[in-house]
């Protein structure tokens, strides 16, 4: 031991004096760090207020607050009367640097931007906070702010962003802001966990069209029956929020109940999930949620059961910035699970109007589109209830007939396409449907329906459709191009071997046979442009071609179309009959909106008729003519060509008057000489070879249309 002395005396005195001074160093740092540093409040406030370029204090400014409070217009967390506002502060001030930064204070205030009329954008009593110093220099470097920690009694907070981006958190002067469509928690403070006993929040975020206040309240023993179900109350907090205000224009309202503090928005890949009951009600959609989640703000660890509703798919969609079809009454209940930025929802059961579907789905937010991929399936989808897609309302839904303008007296729909929303996200979904019910009695299901759903870059198709109806089958594609505010849209249909009989239900009294069976087979291209379903069809061009093989029709209604006065009663008597069909066929073109028959004929061993004339879907009217020539006799008939006219709201069918008129005039004049003589103009003998050269058009057709036709793919 005496060498020690002699090693100090023969030290040199700086190194000793160093020493010394460290020693005190420590010893005074750990005597700071043990009492809390109370110094340094003013200096860090003054160096806090300028880094952050916002005034920053840590005692109570009660009297300066509340000069100014009623000037708040953006989000604010404020203590209601029963939490105690005017009670003496609990803490004092201390700071601890050892592990990271620790900071108790009484108050905490950090004042609002100067741009901002609220009073303040956070002021706290009996805080806690604790930072990371990982976190401290990532939020130097320009990262987002995450604070590891932060208690209090009572919260009082102002959080807004205007129009421009410019936003309450944002510290330092941003040249120019950054853009409003950046996501939000890239920009957020981020919390690991947030404890407030109580408090009233305000968020006001122009771009998103949020303006939402909710209260919180955490009380200790609660009654936890509002919980997740099965949830037992072993817990000991209770945390509710109450939310009220509008989102994205529409009214909102929000009940969260969880067993424990739900940390507020915690970025942490160690953080526990916590038991939550959720209610939401947006505008006329509501969601029921029991589950768990790990963060208020992101909804991290967001897994549970849910039970949503509302009058449209649609309503769900804008709530939610998800393009989803208009539809009608809807309600759907399933299981939800997001991981990060992907969320999955299984679909157990939905109705949509008469519809009942399922389907299991992914939605990936974190891309630069979001992404929606997945199945989608079910026992019975009704057309009428995916109609206000298109246009179309269902009869018991008056508030949205209200909403769709219409032409006088115009019959298709005509209220305009939303085409940006095609633009706001991608989807993949494969549609697995048992049964389509097209939404009238008259015609058979298509059982099942296969196709493809795609929307990429605002564009919309439909392909790989696979139907069956009639014992037949329907192929193709359809495609709606949203990427202009003038909607593209594109038609490729086949069908092949549909049994008319079966197709259209043509169900007659005395087991009398139906009116037209065979095999049904064709094709259309169309395409069309607008801002509506009216629009798109009043602009369709391109073609549409079918033909009927195997074929028979009644022969009663050949008569009766005829005016065959004779042989129509001779029927009636004796029962309906059938005809074979020599030659069916249509085949029309379309040019702008107006459908013209190339040759329409139906052509059979008693009679042959053929059509002419348009139709027009752009001004919805019908300039129509029906030929009926007979090739055999008949002593009794008023022979003439029926004429289709008028609109599809109001159409009319008469008999040309020229024709009927010659003979009723001879008819009349034969009459006077002898009234026997006035059936000699009714008397009609058959015209074989007027009718053919009518039909000829029709066999030429079906000789062109058999050398081009392509094998059909085979049924899988």
């Amino acid at each position: 031991m005496s060498g020690v002395p002699r090693l100090l005396n023969h030290a040199p005195r700086w190194a000793l004096v160093s020493g010394a001074v460290l020693l005190v160093l420590i010893a005074l740092a750990v005597t700071f760090e043990a009492i809390g540093w109370p110094f340094l409040e003013r200096p860090l406030a003054r160096f806090l207020s300028k880094e952050l370029n916002r005034e920053v204090s840590f005692t109570p400014a009660t009297a300066r607050e509340g000069a100014s409070a009623s000037a708040s217009v953006s989000v604010s967390v404020s203590v209601s009367a029963s939490a105690g506002a005017t009670a003496p502060p609990a803490n004092k001030f201390s700071i601890r640097f050892i592990g990271g930064l620790r900071l108790t204070a009484p108050q905490l205030t950090v004042s609002a931007p100067e741009w901002s009329r609220a009073p303040h954008m956070l002021s706290a009593r009996d805080v806690k906070l604790e930072l990371r110093y990982a976190d401290v220099w990532r939020g130097y470097r320009g990262g987002p702010v995450r604070v590891d920690r932060l208690q209090a009694a009572t919260l009082d907070g102002n959080v807004e962003r205007l129009a421009d981006g410019r936003a309450s958190w944002q510290f330092k002067t941003i040249e120019p802001p950054p853009p409003v469509d950046l996501p939000v928690r890239s920009r957020v403070p981020l919390f690991g966990k947030l404890e407030v006993t109580s408090g009233l929040v305000r968020y006001l975020d122009v771009p998103l069209k949020v303006d939402v206040e909710a209260r919180l309240s955490l009380a200790n023993g609660g009654s936890t029956t509002n919980v997740a179900a099965g949830e037992k109350a072993a817990r000991e907090n209770v945390f509710e929020v109450t939310a009220n205000g509008r989102y994205r224009d529409l009214p909102m309202k929000l009940l969260l109940v969880s067993t424990d503090v739900l940390p507020w928005a915690a970025d942490d890949a160690a953080a526990v999930a916590v038991p939550i009951s959720l209610n939401v009600t947006v505008g006329r959609a509501s969601l029921e949620f029991k589950g768990s989640a790990m963060d208020a703000v992101h909804l991290g660890g967001f897994t549970g059961k849910f039970s949503l509703k509302g009058p449209s798919l649609a309503a769900v969609g804008d709530a939610m910035g998800v393009t989803l079809p208009t539809t009608s009454a809807f309600r759907t209940d399933g299981a939800i699970a997001r991981n990060d930025d992907t969320w999955n929802v299984v679909i157990d059961d939905a109705t949509v109007g008469s519809s009942r579907l399922n389907g299991a789905f992914v939605y990936e937010t974190g891309r630069a589109v979001p992404l929606l991929s997945g199945r989608l399936g079910g026992p019975r989808l009704l057309l009428a209830d995916l109609g206000p897609s298109i246009g179309m309302v269902p009869a018991a839904n008056s508030q949205s007939e209200k909403s769709i303008k219409k032409k006088a007296g115009a019959v298709l729909p005509n209220r305009p396409y939303e085409l940006t929303a095609l633009r706001r996200m991608d989807a993949n979904v494969l549609i697995d449907m048992t049964e389509l019910d097209l939404g009238t009695n008259l015609l058979e299901p298509l059982r099942p329906l296969h196709t493809h759903l795609q929307l990429t870059g605002g564009v919309l198709t439909l392909s790989e459709i696979d139907a069956r109806t009639g014992q037949g089958n329907l192929n193709g594609s359809l495609a709606l191009d949203g990427r202009q505010s003038t909607a593209l849209w594109n038609a490729n249909l086949r069908w092949n071997g549909v049994q008319l009989e079966r197709f259209i239900r043509q169900t007659r009294a005395n087991n009398a046979p139906p009116f037209v069976s065979g095999k049904m087979s064709g094709n259309t291209m169309l395409r069309g442009e607008g801002r509506s379903t009216a629009e798109i069809l009043g602009s369709l061009n391109g073609k549409f071609h079918t033909e009927l093989s195997e074929g028979a029709v009644s022969r009663l209604g050949l008569e009766v179309a005829g005016l065959d006065i004779a042989e129509s009663l001779g029927l009636l008597f004796t029962g309906d009959k059938t005809l074979p069909v020599e030659c069916a066929v249509a085949d029309l073109t379309a040019d702008k909106g107006s459908f013209r028959p190339r040759v329409m004929v139906i052509d059979t061993s008693d009679t042959a008729i053929w059509v002419e004339g348009s139709l027009s879907l752009a001004t919805e009217e019908l300039a129509l003519r029906a030929v009926v020539m007979p090739k055999d006799f008949s002593p009794l008939t008023l022979r003439s060509p029926l004429r289709v006219t008028g609109t599809f709201a109001d159409p009319s069918v008469s008999i040309d008057k020229a024709p009927l008129g010659k003979k009723l005039g001879l008819a009349f004049l034969l009459a006077l000489a002898n009234p026997l003589a006035a059936l000699i103009p009714l008397v009609d003998g058959g015209d074989t070879k007027a009718a053919e050269r009518g039909a000829a058009g029709c066999k030429r057709v079906l000789q062109r249309t058999s050398a081009k036709r392509v094998i059909a793919p085979p049924v899988r």
